[in-house]
């Protein structure tokens, strides 16, 4: 079976944040000008925003920027940072440490990314750009002369010895004049573009995180909206990298996590095993106390920093977001 192709002037591989605001922008961009383009988003997940997991404590910077109105088009960025702490753990006490400059969460906002990331969705619609949701782009498309040229959607309906089943349906062909990805960390297109066109040559290695989040719905009495946690120490030793947090959303949620560092010695570490001794610390076991967990996740982290950013840009595309290597890690 022959694929079908649709042509369009931008594609934009995952509707995360950064992939969302890209095509935001290109929109936004577009009427400034009196132009017409195409801009596609394609999403893995069933929906926008179901894979979306961090924290999250939103520096409203970048959204002030892109849409000043955020607030009256109802965006869900509801509890602001009320109280902020960094405190060092033992296996019983939580010892308060100064808070570093980048680390201040004055004017930042809790929140569920997910939420965030579902709303950036309907701003990108309403500009009229397409997203298909339910789509992984599982191959990159190139012309006769090796430039990118858009993504294929992966194929459905393999049986189990690897035949086409009788529901076979070979994917299709998104084509375009510039191809984004934002696939996050360690996507497969980004990893191959990184080979293909040597995007790592004079960078640092990128470095990597695990991050574990559960969300909780608590009692009035455990719940302070708008309070920041981030922890070093316990239950990791010194030689790991690492910590938690716990932060306070709005209807008496609270989203608490763990991160470790890949680059862990320990081949017994589990960092699965490290949150869940992490919630049983007097510190965080008071906060939860009474409540029940309602959802949980885990993400890849890139944290390299500026120093493990790849040149960005290809023949035919580009590379933003986690795919970049540009999260903020503080």
């Amino acid at each position: 079976m022959t694929r079908e192709s649709m042509p369009f002037d931008v594609v934009i591989v995952g509707a995360g944040p950064a992939g969302l605001s890209a095509a935001i922008k290109l929109a936004q961009l577009n009427q400034e000008a009196g132009r017409e383009q195409s801009i596609c988003v394609v999403e893995k997940a069933a929906e926008v925003g179901a894979h979306t997991l961090a924290g999250a404590v939103i520096e409203p910077r970048a959204l002030n920027e892109l849409l000043p109105d955020w607030q009256e088009k109802g965006a869900p960025l509801k509890s602001s940072v009320q109280k902020d702490s960094l405190v060092y753990l033992t296996k019983s006490k939580a010892i308060k440490l100064p808070t570093p400059p980048q680390m201040h969460n004055d004017g930042n906002y809790v929140a569920s990314l997910g939420l965030l990331t579902r709303w950036l969705g309907e701003q990108a619609e309403a500009l009229g750009v397409d997203i298909f949701p339910g789509f992984a782009a599982a191959e990159m498309l190139f012309d006769e002369k090796g430039r990118a040229m858009g993504i294929a959607t992966g194929e459905t309906g393999i049986a189990k010895d690897g035949s086409q089943g009788p529901n076979y349906d070979p994917g299709m062909e998104l084509h375009a004049k510039v191809t984004i990805l934002a696939e996050g960390c360690r996507g497969s297109l980004t990893r191959q573009m990184m080979d293909k066109f040597s995007l790592r040559d004079g960078k640092q290695p990128q470095s990597y995180a695990l991050g574990i989040k559960e969300i909780w719905e608590v009692s009035d009495e455990q719940h302070s909206e708008g309070e920041v946690l981030h922890s070093i120490g316990w239950p990791l030793d010194s030689k790991t990298y690492g910590g938690g947090f716990a932060y306070h959303m709005d209807k008496n949620q609270i989203a608490v996590g763990f991160a470790v560092g890949l680059d862990y010695t320990n081949p017994h570490l589990s960092p699965f095993e490290e949150f869940q001794r992490f919630k049983t610390h007097p510190a965080v076991a008071k906060q939860l106390e009474g409540g029940k967990r309602v959802s949980y996740g885990a993400r890849a982290i890139s944290e390299g920093g500026f120093q493990s950013i790849p040149h960005l840009h290809f023949d035919g595309g580009l590379l933003i977001g986690d795919a970049a290597g540009f999260l903020n890690t503080p």
